[in-house]
């Protein structure tokens, strides 16, 4: 049996899915309301939408329905199916680096490019229509270092400023450089809160992060109440600090070092 033999076509069945408040759907969805049509058939239906930009797959079997607001771009923004996507896929996640920073008022440029942490196994980097999604795997991470905000499709889940100003310091090479990770962390170091810098912070971050924060935030950016909090709370923690070099992949001979932060200061941060 044919779609056309339904009561409604795939293109309705899609209209009727966005006055709902619905973005997505899955091939499980479009089987279970149309039960009696053949896999050719709703495959064949799915080209002709797609061809016409109203549907695009952004994963196996799962759909995005493109609104009239955004047709001339033939996609919707990450932020905004997101978390559909990833309930569909049964993963924890949330959404990192810059694109968290500018939720915070700390970067300012729209990205074209997405950053998702989520747990393993790896998914693969999705790029449709000009927009670059990333995805990093990691261990779960606590829900106390993780934000929701509202969007058009729900809700996002997107890192706290605390957990972002890890992550960028940790995952530099993703955005351009200790130096870029710099300047995003000047302006949101207003939005950190020194009662979130505890325990929990510390057993989730690296103690090398900790150490590159500390020191970024201490002695190039000048934020020392924050930096000594840091540091507090890792003697308290009796977190333990190991002679590393700034930089990761430069050379350590012959350059100084911070005693308090046990880091060999073997790059420039502008």
């Amino acid at each position: 049996m044919s779609l056309q033999q339904n009561s409604i076509s795939l293109h309705e069945w899609a209209d009727h899915l966005l006055q709902k408040g619905k973005m997505a759907f899955s091939i499980h969805e479009l089987r279970e309301s149309y039960p009696n049509s053949t896999e050719a058939s709703l495959k064949l239906a799915l080209n002709r939408l797609s061809k016409k930009g109203k549907i695009l797959s952004i994963h196996k079997g799962y759909y995005l329905i493109i609104p009239p607001q955004y047709a001339s771009r033939g996609i919707i923004p990450p932020a905004i199916y997101l978390d559909a996507l990833m309930k569909h896929l049964k993963r924890s996640y949330y959404l990192g680096l810059l694109n968290a920073a500018s939720f915070y008022g700390a970067a300012h440029q729209q990205p074209q490019e997405f950053f998702v942490f989520t747990n393993f196994p790896q998914l693969r980097t999705v790029n449709k229509k000009g927009i670059k999604v990333n995805y990093i795997s990691k261990k779960d991470v606590s829900n106390l270092l993780i934000e929701e905000r509202k969007t058009e499709g729900g809700y996002l889940k997107i890192s706290s400023p605390e957990l972002t100003a890890a992550d960028l310091i940790q995952f530099e090479k993703r955005i351009g450089g200790l130096s870029r990770a710099a300047t995003v962390l000047n302006e949101l170091a207003e939005e950190i809160k020194f009662e979130n810098i505890n325990e929990v912070f510390l057993k989730e971050i690296p103690s090398l992060t900790i150490q590159r924060l500390g020191f970024i935030l201490d002695k190039i950016l000048n934020k020392k109440e924050i930096a000594s909090h840091l540091y507090n709370q890792c003697i308290k923690s009796k977190l333990k600090f190991y002679r590393k070099p700034l930089k990761a992949s430069g050379k350590i001979k012959g350059f100084p070092s911070d005693e308090k932060w046990k880091l060999i200061i073997n790059t420039e941060i502008d």
